[in-house]
Order: structure tokens, then sequence, then C-alpha cells
């Protein structure tokens, strides 16, 4: 069969067959498609642009009042708008004692959990444990909020006693809130080791290391990049969590008379006693009767912007760790 090329490069034509055109053609749907995930794109961005300016907008509202200033919010020891008092301390503090809390239990758990799911089990096992922590993450946090006022708080207080353990404390709002970030942490950690490639483990092994040395030497250093993200992004989660700390934590954050009494005494650090979280404090004021426009409304956004910047910094730092430590193979 013989072949012709005409003048246009995009056609070729057979002798005694019609000419094939090879020119592209436009393909609405795939142009439909494109344009609705670019629409998608967009409008995600501007709502949250959206949210960022209603949260700065209100905030700077607060910060404009006459009763506010900067030195009081982040240096006072007290949080009462009622008595014009402005000091954050308190909420930041009992906001990140619970997210600490809930690392220590949720780190270790997870990470062990991710390992075991990445070099130990079958895949009947993967199969059956995956779905399960699916299910875990599923679960309402306002489940898990009355889990820890009604399990954890009497578990501690049979452990340390009814005297020093309170109804409403930290340590059980943060030892729930680790068992809630879990399959967060050992997901993220899960999809980091598996990543690591087969080749590796090999090596070690021909080498004579066994799977737990292969495991902790050779796959953990090398998917540590996004283990550490995994762990940023927990506590991410953690400083966000409303209902387990609004439920269980308590409700009106522990003041101090002094920066000296509550560095010194370091009374603040004690987790049996309660405490009001910065979002458990915006759940209870806007629960109210809350007037638009009041004093308390507006100590809401100051708050919310707070805890904006909290995990802005907390995400930065996770994509650092990825870039700086990220190995490609």
């Amino acid at each position: 069969m013989q072949r012709e090329v005409s003048d246009t490069p995009a056609t070729i034509r057979t002798v005694g067959s019609p000419e094939i055109d090879l020119r592209p053609r436009r393909r609405w749907g795939e142009s439909l498609i494109q344009f609705s995930l670019w629409l998608t794109g967009v409008i995600s961005i501007l709502i949250t642009l959206g949210i960022v300016v209603v949260l700065l907008f209100d905030a700077l509202a607060f910060f404009r009042l006459p009763e506010v200033t900067l030195t009081e919010f982040f240096t006072g020891t007290v949080w009462q708008p009622q008595i014009l008092k402005f000091g954050i301390f308190p909420l930041v503090n009992a906001t990140l004692l619970t997210s600490v809390i809930g690392l220590t239990v949720a780190v270790p758990l997870g990470l062990m959990i991710a390992i075991y799911l990445s070099e130990y089990a079958s895949p009947r096992a993967r199969g059956i444990l995956k779905p399960v922590l699916e299910i875990l993450a599923g679960v309402p946090t306002v489940v898990f909020g009355y889990f820890a006022l009604n399990f954890m708080t009497p578990v501690l207080q049979r452990i340390w006693g009814r005297d020093t353990v309170e109804v409403f404390n930290v340590a059980a709002a943060g030892i729930v809130i680790g068992i809630l970030i879990i399959p967060l942490i050992s997901s993220m950690s899960e999809d980091a080791l598996s990543a690591v490639p087969r080749a590796l483990r090999e090596g070690a092994y021909a080498l004579g290391a066994t799977r737990l040395e292969t495991a902790v030497k050779i796959v953990f250093p090398a998917a540590v990049s996004g283990i550490a993200a995994a762990v940023i992004v927990g506590m991410s989660r953690a400083v966000g969590e409303t209902m387990v700390v609004a439920i269980a934590a308590g409700a009106g954050p522990r003041n101090f008379a002094s920066w000296g009494q509550a560095l010194g005494g370091l009374n603040f650090l004690n987790p049996f006693k309660a405490a009001e979280t910065m979002t458990g404090h915006m759940v209870r004021i806007s629960g109210g009767d809350l007037s638009y426009d009041s004093l308390d409304y507006d100590s809401i956004f100051a708050i919310g912007l707070m805890l904006f910047f909290m995990t802005l910094i907390l995400n930065l730092i996770s994509r650092w760790i990825i870039r700086r430590f990220r190995e490609e193979y």
C-alpha cells in the first residue's frame, strides 16, 4: 500500500483510502472537566480568603477598643471580658497543655501502628485494621467528649484520687484528644513509610539486619520528613479540637494573680484541674445570649485570629520540614 503525504503535515492519505486528519481536535467534555476543576480551586481559594478577611476585620475591631491593649493581651494572666480583663495566657496555656498531652498519647501509638501496618502486617491484617482506624476517625467528636467525661475522668480519679483529679480536667480531655488523632498520625505516617523504596529494605536484609532493625534504622529515617509532617498536622488538629475540651476540660480559665505566681508556682501545668481552652471558650461564649457587636462577641474573633496564626505557623513548619528533610530515590 502506498502512502502519500499532503501539503498539510497533519494529514496522511493512503492510495485508495480517504484522507486521515491528524490535527488535534477540541474535546468539549475534557475542556468542561478542566474548567470545573479550575473553578473549584478558585472557589476554595476565595472562600479561604473570605474567612481570613472576616476574621481580620472583626479581630481588628476588638483591638481598636480603648479597653484593649496588646501588652495586656499577650502578657496578662486573666481572661474575663465581663470585667475588662483580656490576658489570653490562660486560654493558650490550656490549649497547649491539652495538645501536648494528646500528642504524648497519639505519637507513640500512631507510629507503632504505622510501623506495624507498613512492615509487619499481612495484607489481610492491613485490610482489617485500616478500615477500623477510619471508623475511629469518623466517630463524632461530641461522643469522644462524653467518653472523656464519663469514662476517662473516673479512671484517673481511681488512680490518683478524687481529691487530686477534678471532674472536669485537662488530662482526660488531652488523653481522649490523643485517641482522636491516632488515625490521622498513623495513616499519614504509614503512607510515608510505605513510600520508602523496597530496595532499601532488601539491601538491609541482605546485610543481615532484622525486620525491626530495618524498620527503625533504615525505613524510619528515610521517611522522617513525612512522619514529622504527620505529627505537626496532628498537633494542628489537637489545637483546633472543640467539643472534647468543651465537654471534658471544663469552663472558666484558670487565672493567675501575676506572672510570678503563674511561672514560679507552676500551677498552670497541673493537668488534673479544670481549664478552658481557646476553642472551649468560644463555644461557651457563643452558645449563650451573645449580642452582636458586643465586647464578648468581638473577643471571639481575637481568639480565633490567635488560633489561626498558631495553626498557620504549625503548617509552615510542616512544609519546611518536608522540604528540608525529604529524600528522593
